[in-house]
């Protein structure tokens, strides 16, 4: 959950003028640059001035635009294309559970449930994630909603509330779920387990895997931990936080604004950034550059970014990081404690990435010794050698390594379940295994340039 960057904030209203301002600016320098009349002039200012104004428009304008899953068709035994259609399950203010129905073809006997972060993108950044699994498990996934749409008389969303709707989600589903959170909800889904374990020990998940998540910070220190013990709460809440403007439903939400986010996520890694956007620039002016290349395909995605709610932002700062509560064992919901202890019978896998620099290995795996009430025979953990933060679920590492894994865990444990023998797997590859926009990401998490 990245919350590096943050040094001054300008109000929520003067950020969208100039992110409107530059939408505006590149229109205009595009309309300038292609105006018939300058193609008599043999010089290559204007077709970059116009390759410029194609790059900025677009992409200051893909910030306010939530994108679409586009999960393309999934190739079936009978040699037929199944469509996939999104549907929702559950609606609830602050977040669906939606359902990736496959036309014309029998449910599958695993059921996934993804928990996607709600850590400044919308859940469609894990696009490649879901496209891979399809073709083997009846997917659902949380799709959290950008805070700005979200009235101010829905109240509040912290810790304590996403919890509890994964625990919603997770009932609705029933015990046969198999659920993988990555990075941000890992510690929230490891806590919804527990208090399932609890309160309705018949609708806990069959098996939890958790990737790249931040289950101990303090277990392997990164630039994202040490700016959340440098910085005090009020410190963090005076840079960050601002009010929803009028433009939206939010109006008057007191959020951490996607914006503010995405400078924070620039920031990181600048250079290559840079870089990736010159690059862009020249290959629309020598006419080279297209709608798909896998600069387009990452930006777009990249770019949109969605508010978080500020008690949402700042409980999981202070609470998860900072308190530790998770990593000790101490974290509450309305006044009950979610014992990790008392998880019994869950089958639980990590899976860390050996070059994270967002939840460095160490962080994840410290699940393991929390569930303490489960068997070791029911506990597995995973380390990517050489895998960075996206690798790990949407890249490379991902489909040819983790994947398998995380399916054969899953099989195992249905197994154990039905006293059955595992169900077989279709084998790994074609087009539904390899497509989505991770192309343009680096093992490390880095863009590829």
């Amino acid at each position: 959950m990245p919350i590096k960057g943050a040094k001054g904030i300008i109000s929520y209203d003067a950020m969208e003028t100039i992110r409107n301002t530059n939408e505006w600016l590149g229109a205009t320098a595009r309309a300038i640059g292609s105006y018939p009349a300058f193609a008599l002039i043999p010089h290559p200012a204007f077709k970059l001035m116009s390759a410029w104004g194609r790059v900025t428009e677009r992409s200051f304008a893909r910030m306010v635009i939530k994108p679409d899953w586009e999960i393309p068709a999934i190739a079936g035994e009978d040699g037929q294309d199944h469509i996939v259609y999104v549907e929702p399950k559950l609606k609830l203010p602050f977040g669906d559970l939606i359902h990736f129905r496959v036309a014309r073809r029998e449910p599958q006997p695993r059921k996934v449930l993804l928990i996607a972060p709600m850590s400044g993108h919308y859940a469609t950044l894990m696009r490649s994630t879901v496209t891979s699994l399809l073709p083997d498990c009846e997917v659902y996934v949380t799709d959290w909603h950008n805070a700005r749409d979200i009235p101010v008389s829905e109240g509040k969303f912290d810790v304590e509330d996403y919890t509890r709707y994964l625990i919603e989600f997770i009932k609705h589903l029933g015990p046969d779920t198999n659920v993988i959170a990555v990075c941000q909800p890992a510690p929230l889904a490891l806590a919804a387990t527990a208090i399932l374990a609890e309160e309705a020990p018949e609708s806990q998940p069959l098996t939890l895997t958790l990737i790249g998540g931040p289950i101990d910070p303090d277990a392997a220190a990164t630039d994202v931990t040490d700016f959340g013990n440098r910085v005090t709460m009020g410190e963090l809440e005076h840079l960050v936080i601002q009010s929803v403007g009028f433009k939206y439903r939010g109006a008057g939400r007191m959020v951490y604004p996607g914006l503010a986010q995405l400078s924070s996520f620039i920031s990181m890694n600048a250079e290559t950034h840079s870089r990736a956007f010159i690059n862009k620039i020249f290959d629309e002016g020598r006419g080279t550059g297209s709608e798909g290349d896998k600069h387009n395909r990452f930006y777009d995605e990249y770019l949109a970014v969605m508010d978080m709610t500020a008690e949402f932002y700042l409980s999981t700062v202070e609470r998860i990081f900072k308190n530790l509560e998770i990593a000790q064992n101490r974290f509450e919901v309305e006044g009950k404690k979610a014992d990790i202890s008392k998880i019994t019978n869950v089958a639980v896998m990590t899976v860390e990435g050996g070059k994270d620099d967002i939840s460095a290995p160490g962080q994840c795996v410290a699940a393991l010794d929390l569930c303490s009430g489960v068997p070791d025979e029911l506990k597995k953990q995973h380390l990517e050698p050489g895998a960075g933060h996206y690798g790990i679920f949407a890249g490379k590492s991902w489909r040819l390594n983790i994947r398998p894994l995380v399916l054969d865990f899953i099989d195992e444990h249905m197994a154990r379940k039905d006293n059955s023998t595992p169900r077989k797997r279709r084998a790994i590859g074609g087009a539904a295994a390899d497509c989505g926009p991770d192309e343009s990401v680096g093992e490390n998490g880095k863009i590829a340039v």
